[in-house]
């Protein structure tokens, strides 16, 4: 049966509703006299009536079809559809009445009173009983979702009633917060206390839950929207019909934040310029080209008009995305953009990139930067930060590369962690190149402090925080950080990259250190919101302390050594640093190459404690934070 109702044709389900509408002209004719007349008399003579009987039903077939009422479907029969039937039966009895009139029958006009209003009734309630029976018909075909909805005002009353005609979905019951609206009875479905969810749950065997509460706090609407989802249930939120229509502000995720608003000091990126000359018309190679700082710096290149950029990734999806993206921006200056899927460890492929693209510019920004997961992965994590840096690096000084950029980390000094430790490696690889290189390969490294807005930073984890509901994880009350945008961090290389030292490590003038405290304060400000508390426990937002992680700091640090050195531009530093000998760094990447090959992670932490400058705590993997 499913299946035959499913398949009907469009135009015969039309035409079954026109019969349908023809069929009932003489039952509430019939009705009709019965009721005027306390059954049908010996006076009325039906006989003698029943030429008219087919002209009065082609009269109605043709009123029908005129005013549409065959063209609506059975679920979308409502109060408009029942005022046509209302007009329709209406027309339907003066057309009854004038045919007698004419016919000289001399009918009481009772009557045909009765007979518009009994077949108005009859009209009506043919196609509801069809409905609920299509619905019947349906529902035994499919899988059907049974949903209590969250909120029994106006928006849960309206979504109630739209439910009432989907084959699919059936409402089993309100549920509200509001103490005066619970037991009573709305669109046909009894209203709960939210208490008895578990019960209703596992009686009314519930599938998921609609939150029809559209002026709920965002915070408290993600706290709720978390607390049912843990009993197992699909939760979804929807706005009011108002909103929906226009009629009110339609309410969405949190915006995107702007990151340079909480930076404690105004942006520095318009203050580094110059240095494009040295990229223009040239081929550029760029490791990491998908990651946030790498496909930054994709941006801003294309803006000195270079030859070629070459992008180098080995996440597909980064790769991919970042290309497309700069094909659309470089379509009118026909700079070439070649994508190159792959790995810094592996020689051949360096090799053959740098060769086969004649790269005069390689940007280095290709790294594992998480510190959690690069401290529970010591050995990938070394051998991509490390050993990859030293492979692109040193197949870039064979190649004669003009100038090669190291993007470095504030973790790099004095580390607490392997992933701070890789970068200090890493920096001491370029500083060891560019101690032997006499060729024309100018070698420099740039260091960062914490990146608003990349993947990874606590600007994107806090908001993805604020919009769960809460709360906001803190691993100190006292941690700080420096913090740069990623406009700022990408021209910060750039210009970096224009000097022309060999070896120098360059920092930028950031201020002073942002406490992490303030920031997440700042942030849910932002929102719109407020942050709960001991003096304030019916605010949005809590703060949580969690505790400092494995290898982090409460305070991070820019300089090894003592002071640093201005250059050119007064924004950008250059920090005078002590570096190891030529077979001091031979003898670490040996240790660290052999540890690497037999994935020993202790060794590995050994490499780290003989060579790193504070790297001693990383030695037996049990890290105690430092400040």
């Amino acid at each position: 049966m499913y299946r035959f109702v499913m398949t009907l044709p469009r135009q015969i389900k039309r035409q079954i509703l026109l019969l349908i509408d023809v069929c009932l002209v003489p039952v509430a004719l019939l009705i009709a006299l019965a009721l005027q007349y306390d059954g049908v008399p010996e006076s009325v003579n039906l006989s003698r009536h029943w030429l008219a009987l087919p002209l009065l039903m082609g009269i109605c077939a043709l009123l029908t079809s005129v005013m549409g009422l065959n063209n609506v479907q059975l679920k979308a029969y409502e109060s408009h559809a029942i005022g046509l039937t209302a007009v329709h039966a209406i027309l339907l009895g003066l057309a009854t009445a004038v045919l007698d009139d004419m016919a000289g029958y001399g009918t009481s006009f009772a009557t045909f009173i009765n007979f518009a209003l009994v077949y108005f009734l009859l009209s009506v309630a043919t196609r509801m009983g069809m409905l609920q029976l299509l619905l019947l018909i349906y529902r035994s075909g499919q899988v059907q979702t049974r949903v209590l909805i969250y909120g029994a005002g106006p928006t849960g009353r309206q979504l109630a009633a739209a439910l009432r005609t989907d084959d699919a979905i059936i409402p089993v019951a309100f549920v509200d917060d509001m103490l005066s609206m619970q037991s009573t009875i709305v669109q046909g479905l009894t209203v709960y206390s939210p208490l008895t969810i578990d019960m209703l749950v596992r009686e009314k065997a519930i599938d998921r839950v609609l939150i029809a509460m559209p002026d709920m706090p965002r915070p408290k609407l993600a706290q709720l929207s978390r607390r049912l989802e843990e009993m197992g249930l699909s939760v979804q939120a929807l706005p009011s019909f108002a909103q929906l229509t226009g009629q009110e502000a339609l309410l969405d995720q949190l915006q995107p934040v702007v990151a340079d608003r909480f930076l404690g000091r105004a942006p520095l990126d318009g203050e580094l310029p110059g240095g494009a000359e040295v990229y223009a018309k040239k081929a550029i190679l760029i490791s990491g080209a998908g990651g946030s700082i790498g496909s930054e710096l994709c941006r801003q290149l294309l803006g000195c008009g270079p030859k070629k950029l070459v992008l180098l990734d080995i996440s597909e999806l980064a790769l991919y995305t970042i290309d497309m993206e700069l094909r659309a921006l470089s379509e009118r200056s026909k700079i070439e953009i070649v994508p190159v899927l792959g790995s810094i460890t592996d020689p051949n492929l360096i090799r053959k990139t740098l060769s086969d693209h004649d790269v005069k510019i390689v940007l280095h920004a290709a790294a594992y930067k998480h510190v959690p997961l690069v401290e529970s992965n010591a050995v990938v994590g070394m051998s991509n930060n490390v050993l990859g840096t030293q492979v692109l690096a040193s197949a870039a000084a064979k190649q004669n590369i003009e100038r090669f950029i190291l993007i470095s980390s504030d973790k790099a000094v004095r580390p607490t962690n392997m992933m701070g430790a890789s970068k200090r490696l890493a920096e001491i690889v370029i500083q060891d190149l560019a101690s032997r290189n006499r060729g024309q390969t100018i070698f420099s490294m740039v260091r960062f402090g914490n990146v608003m807005g990349s993947s990874g930073s606590v600007i994107p984890l806090f908001q993805e925080q604020i919009k769960r509901g809460g709360p906001i994880t803190l691993t100190h009350p006292d941690v700080t950080r420096y913090f740069m945008t990623i406009p700022e961090a990408a021209r910060l290389v750039l210009v970096a990259g224009s000097f022309a030292n060999s070896g120098d490590v360059y920092v930028l003038d950031m201020g002073d250190p942002i406490p992490i405290r303030d920031l997440a304060r700042q942030m849910i400000a932002a929102c719109g919101y407020t942050e709960r508390d001991a003096t304030n426990p019916n605010g949005d937002i809590e703060i949580k302390i969690t505790g400092l992680r494995p290898g982090e700091k409460i305070h991070e640090e820019l300089l090894i050594g003592e002071g640093q050195i201005t250059t050119q531009h007064p924004k950008i530093l250059q920090a005078r640093e002590k570096h190891l000998s030529e077979i001091e760094v031979a003898s670490a990447l040996k240790g660290l190459r052999m540890a690497v090959a037999d994935s020993d992670e202790v060794a590995l932490r050994a490499v780290v404690a003989r060579w790193v400058e504070g790297g001693d705590a990383l030695l037996t993997g049990t890290i105690q934070s430092k400040t």
